[in-house]
């Protein structure tokens, strides 16, 4: 074996295919639950876009930890896996009539509001089922963090939440929407953030906000503070499990909460990301002008992040030890995109090497595609194959 990978197992399986690393995801669990359990009232929904494979949901669900869901299928599958109803939040910008009332029929915990349409849509569906709707109002606290323009959420410019001034005219129609229950206010400013600064500047904006609720008699009984929690793509052996530590202490620090008041955390990308890679086969070593390209069997219809975000994963020959050389590693789509790192150090490679694109658990298969045709990616579990 080359690292933690079963390189044996691998040369019997068809490529390419995801690999979770499920003694890993255990040890990111048991953090994550050792470190929010130091803070009565902190509580976990795990962001099942993040990935929604089913055994790595029952997993998560095994923890006791609730479920951030952004469609109706995410609910279906949240349920399947075990987590409970009571437990399982519903955001999302574009929440289809058929969606909300399977969450209502379910008895979820509670809607994260994006807009006033939204919310009129939710009063008229509860109200045609003589059911309470809880909600929280997701609000666009204008924290600018260091990260991708496509995975940032909370500007005034993105189409998620509701605008600091559009906040108390949403407020004003909450007294006559009888079946809507307030509950909570909601935060969301972006994803692979690993900027601690950030979250710090988040809680001081939520502190304005509450401060300012309750100066119009308003008390939140939840505040949920989103997730975003980056991970370290270059280096996925040296940290395979963020900082959770540091993540909730900014947390416990730095926002103020009222007496008894939770505070909810959607994480999805830190939990599952490192534990999952995505194993491909070498077609081809094609000889160029003025570079060498390693073509691979894994396309950006298996793992988009690369194509669609300009995304680092670190790429790995795990069945050569021959010296280092650089490739540009693309694969067989008919796109110039599908390229998955330019000018890459590689062990030197030929034809039948398996290469392991790293820190792919999250954003991997759960976007994959079968654009020109091609087949889903499978899944193996390493309890499974070592």
């Amino acid at each position: 074996m080359k690292g933690c990978f079963p390189i044996h197992k691998f040369r019997e399986l068809t490529t390419p295919f995801y690999f979770y690393n499920t003694t890993l995801l255990h040890e990111t669990l048991q953090t994550v639950k050792h470190e929010i359990e130091k803070y009565p009232g902190f509580c976990m929904h795990y962001a099942v876009k993040a990935n929604a494979n089913p055994k790595i949901l029952s997993m998560i669900a095994a923890y006791d930890f609730g479920a951030d869901c952004v469609s109706g299928g995410e609910i279906k599958a949240a349920l399947s896996a075990g987590f409970p109803a009571e437990k399982i939040v519903f955001a999302g910008v574009g929440k289809a009539d058929w969606e909300i009332n399977l969450a209502l029929d379910a008895e979820i915990f509670c809607f994260n509001v994006e807009s006033a349409a939204e919310l009129k849509v939710i009063q008229e569906l509860a109200a045609a089922k003589g059911k309470t709707a809880s909600v929280a109002l997701r609000i666009n606290p204008e924290v600018k963090v260091n990260t991708h323009h496509y995975i940032t959420t909370g500007l005034k410019e993105n189409k998620f939440g509701i605008n600091l001034d559009k906040l108390d005219g949403v407020l004003d129609m909450l007294p006559n929407l009888p079946n809507i229950k307030l509950i909570g206010i909601h935060f969301h400013i972006g994803s692979q953030i690993t900027d601690p600064e950030s979250f710090v500047g988040l809680c001081i904006r939520a502190n304005e906000i509450q401060k300012n609720l309750l100066a119009r008699k308003i008390f939140i009984e939840h505040l949920n503070m989103g997730g975003g929690l980056g991970i370290d793509y270059s280096h996925p052996n040296k940290q395979p499990i963020p900082d959770f530590k540091n993540y909730f202490e900014i947390f416990d620090k730095h926002l103020h909460t009222n007496a008894d008041q939770p505070v909810h955390f959607e994480l999805g990308r830190a939990i599952v990301a490192q534990c999952g890679s995505l194993i491909t086969k070498v077609l081809y070593v094609k000889e160029g002008s003025c570079k060498n390209f390693v073509i691979v069997d894994a396309g950006m219809t298996d793992l988009i992040r690369p194509a669609l975000y300009n995304a680092y994963h670190k790429i790995e020959n795990i069945t050569s030890d021959l010296p280092v050389e650089k490739y540009d590693v693309v694969g067989p789509i008919c796109e110039s995109s599908d390229c998955f790192g330019k000018e890459t150090d590689l062990n030197q490679t030929q034809r039948g090497d398996l290469i392991a694109l790293r820190s792919a658990g999250a954003y991997g298969e759960i976007m994959a595609s079968r654009y020109n045709c091609r087949r889903l990616p499978k899944s193996y579990y390493s309890d499974e194959l070592i």
